[in-house]
């Protein structure tokens, strides 16, 4: 018998797509993905990138405080020692996952720790190939693989990672350690100028790396950025090297020069890269539409229908605008509803 609704992905949309799903007794069986190697690497480990960040200071119904208490209380004890030191105020990444994950298993999801690997929707039930070889069938299905941020690859860059490095602006910027400090962000574009300007809120400087002598933002933009009195542009400059120490983390940067000038160093406490996000659909291998930067193409507004009737996509996989864990958890909410009333409408 075909399962009558697969999800594939272990973020927020794919956790709250199985509570839904669950919950309208639907019995959503949930491939989280491998734990190899080759997945760490490419930052594609189970429980999504909120796995790899510290303090969540803005995902709703978690403000600061010592959660130790309720955390022992919501889950198992192994997952407890898993999570990573932080201050105990508020949840931290893992933690936040972890809890999605023990409240769709609570409702009755199944889990399967393995990476699908193909997929044949031109038939129906569905076909999907894991890793280990292994093929299930399903009515319906929902793609919340999520998108992995780009990184340069520096040893340095992934020492530091969470200890000052970041992707993420809007999620780690007003954390303590960024406050009334020099920031650095890398890039040029559009979504650089945005991070740049962001920080500015908190940030004493920010200071915008960018390997030529104007940036490739739009005109709008990237004036805003030159203008900005808090904004200082280190022209024709590439990240060398993230500096710092195990004590306080980030310290610094190591800038070299793209024009024979010499290194330059600044002192910072953040470095945060901007320098896009790539979507995990390379499995899909284009049995859906995407976008022109690989992302799923929602078909219809207000809905997350893809272009094959019946399989749904949720999350950042098809999102390459808010990129945030409120709103992958909302995409994954409609697309367990429209699962629900698709099959229902199907008589399924």
């Amino acid at each position: 018998m075909p399962e009558k609704v697969i999800i594939i992905g272990s973020g927020p949309a794919a956790w709250t797509s199985a509570i839904y799903a669950a919950r309208a007794s639907l019995e959503p069986l949930v491939f989280e993905g491998a734990i190899t190697e080759e997945n760490r690497l490419a930052g594609t480990l189970p429980l999504g990138q909120l796995a790899l960040t510290t303090e969540v200071e803005n995902y709703p119904g978690f403000p600061a405080g010592d959660l130790e208490s309720y955390l022992d209380n919501a889950m198992e004890k192994s997952k407890r020692q898993i999570m990573p030191p932080h201050a105990k105020q508020g949840v931290s990444g893992p933690e936040l996952m972890e809890l999605m994950r023990q409240q769709a298993v609570n409702f009755g999801t199944r889990v399967i720790t393995d990476d699908v690997v193909e997929v044949d929707f031109d038939g129906h039930p569905f076909k999907l190939t894991t890793f280990e070889g292994k093929v299930h069938e399903a009515l319906a299905v929902i793609v919340a693989t999520g998108a992995k941020a780009n990184y340069l690859g520096l040893p340095s860059e992934e020492t530091y990672k969470n200890r000052g490095v970041s992707a993420c602006a809007v999620c780690d910027g007003a954390l303590p350690r960024f406050r009334n400090k020099p920031l650095v962000v890398i890039g040029g574009g559009d979504s650089a100028v945005e991070e740049a300007d962001y920080l500015t809120k908190f940030a004493s400087t920010v200071y915008m790396v960018h390997r030529r002598d104007q940036l490739r933002a739009s005109k709008i933009m990237a004036q805003r950025a030159i203008d900005h009195a808090k904004i200082d542009i280190q022209w024709n400059r590439t990240l060398g090297e993230v500096l710092g120490n195990d004590a306080d983390g980030v310290t610094g940067v190591r800038l070299k020069s793209t024009a024979g000038e010499p290194d330059l160093e600044l002192e910072a406490t953040g470095v945060f890269l901007a320098i896009g996000h790539t979507p995990n659909t390379a499995f899909l291998d284009g049995k859906l539409e995407m976008t022109e930067k690989k992302y799923i193409q929602w078909t219809t507004p207000g809905r997350t229908y893809t272009s094959v009737e019946g399989v749904f996509a949720a999350g950042d996989v098809a999102d390459d605008y808010y990129r945030q864990a409120v709103t992958a958890a909302g995409s994954g909410c409609m697309a367990a509803l429209d699962a629900e009333r698709w099959l229902a409408a199907k008589g399924l």
